[in-house]
């Protein structure tokens, strides 16, 4: 009998590694198909969260979270008990850009010491071409004392969910699948497409499953680095960015990229797992660089058009109140970590501003402990030189203008800043007012 039958007759367990955005709606879509899931995670302020029905990341719900048969956990002795173990751990970048592997090799010591024959470990986490067999099976090795291929079986497929992305899930993402050999290519793919409904792309090998991941995101980033340098440029010619594109984007090929910060887990870091396995085999990088040195220097230009805006309007810099509406590193998603608003922040407080930070779905205490910032109620704004839209939160785009127009100073309307990182609001209504209003 294989591992997937096994699964359905719930003789064997999946077991979740990581909760957080990618491993906890993994987990819970398990568990719907009436198997059996252990989900583990390190932290045990999430995990008693998750135990008392809250959602942290708003993926799923409270509702879900409190009716899902799941067994969350932080006792890894509970791993024993599976034998289809999948790795959704985050794999971020060190301070020089290099990779931080140290949440996968953790990851992969603790299943290691619980690893039993016969099973399967999955590793979803992001990561360049070579790190599953080269780093990963030897600690798995080391700590078990098995061996790949004989007493357990690896495979990797790269997660592919968008945290806040309520069209695009995990049932309608089509999964890269990939095995150490091509027996356990199929009890993966068996296993995955009970939860991913348009079905699984087989690799022939986990190093293509592996790249297609990086590469994937490197895309994009190079995609949205183009449209910032053109924003960038079209700043200075005085032409509207938007209006470019949108009359670009009536021809029936064009890639409907807009500029914007990118931050996040995957498209500000993937490019630079990449390009640190490349420069290992001696390949420098053009293109892929390239656009990560544009996109990480976007905040410092968001930051120096509201500086320029405040002394166009006559205000005095250190003097003046802004405020950034937004601060996680995309729209509808509490998680603030790899926020590129961060980086208009440090600006400006190099021009003498501490800037007052508005979100209303952002976690507070993870703002506070990644970036110090005490999050403000938007109903507690007043008095206001310069507003800087910087994410895109239903709650923010359903702001009329009277509401906007409320938090700023008693003063002509040529005198209120309004920067519109997003392009979330009417030009036209708001040039129409008389504004100074700038967007990216």
């Amino acid at each position: 009998m294989t591992l997937y039958q096994k699964i359905l007759n719930r003789e064997e367990k999946i077991a979740l590694i990581g909760l957080g955005y990618v491993g906890m709606p993994l987990a819970v879509a398990f568990a719907e198909k009436a198997v059996d899931v252990i989900g583990f995670d390190l932290n045990i302020h999430k995990i008693e969260q998750y135990k008392s029905g809250i959602d942290p990341t708003l993926e799923l719900g409270d509702n879900v979270i409190k009716h899902s048969t799941v067994e969350f956990t932080a006792d890894e002795t509970r791993l024993k008990e599976a034998k289809f173990l999948v790795v959704a751990v985050p794999t971020p970048i060190n301070a020089d850009k290099t990779p931080d592997l140290s949440p996968v090799e953790g990851a992969s010591v603790i299943i290691g010491r619980n690893l039993t024959k016969g099973s399967i470990v999955v590793y979803e986490s992001t990561v360049y071409p070579g790190v599953t067999e080269d780093i990963c099976i030897p600690i798995l090795e080391k700590e078990s004392g098995l061996r790949c291929g004989v007493d357990f079986k690896v495979g990797y497929s790269p997660e592919r969910i968008n945290p806040g992305d309520k069209v695009h899930r995990l049932e309608n993402i089509k999964k890269i699948v990939s095995g150490i050999d091509v027996e356990t290519l199929e009890e993966i793919s068996n296993i995955y497409e009970l939860v991913v409904e348009v079905g699984v792309h087989r690799t022939s090998s986990i190093k293509v499953a592996e790249a297609a991941k990086v590469v994937e995101n490197s895309q994009r980033d190079i995609n949205i680095a183009f449209m910032n340098e053109l924003a960038m440029v079209f700043d200075r010619m005085g032409i509207d960015t938007h209006e470019v594109i949108e009359a670009m984007n009536t021809k029936w090929n064009a890639l409907r990229f807009y500029p914007g910060l990118v931050g996040g887990h995957c498209i500000g870091v993937d490019p630079y797992y990449f390009l640190y396995e490349a420069e290992k085999l001696g390949y420098h990088s053009q293109i892929i660089i390239s656009g990560r040195k544009i996109n990480d220097g976007m905040g410092q230009f968001v930051a120096d058009a509201v500086i320029k805006n405040l002394i166009l309007t006559n205000k005095v810099v250190k003097q003046s109140k802004v405020v950034i509406l937004g601060i996680t590193f995309k729209e509808n998603c509490p998680d603030s970590r790899n926020s590129k608003v961060e980086d208009i922040i440090i600006r400006l407080k190099e021009y003498g501003i501490d800037p007052i930070i508005v979100d209303p779905q952002a976690n507070a205490v993870e703002a506070k402990e990644v970036y110090g910032v005490n999050l403000v109620p938007l109903d507690t704004i007043k008095d206001v030189d310069c507003l800087v839209f910087a994410v895109a939160h239903d709650e923010i785009k359903q702001m009329t203008l009277q509401q906007i127009d409320g938090l700023f100073k008693e003063c002509r309307y040529e005198e209120k800043v309004i920067i519109d990182v997003k392009s979330i609001l009417d030009k036209t209504e708001i040039q129409k007012l008389g504004y100074c209003y700038w967007r990216l």
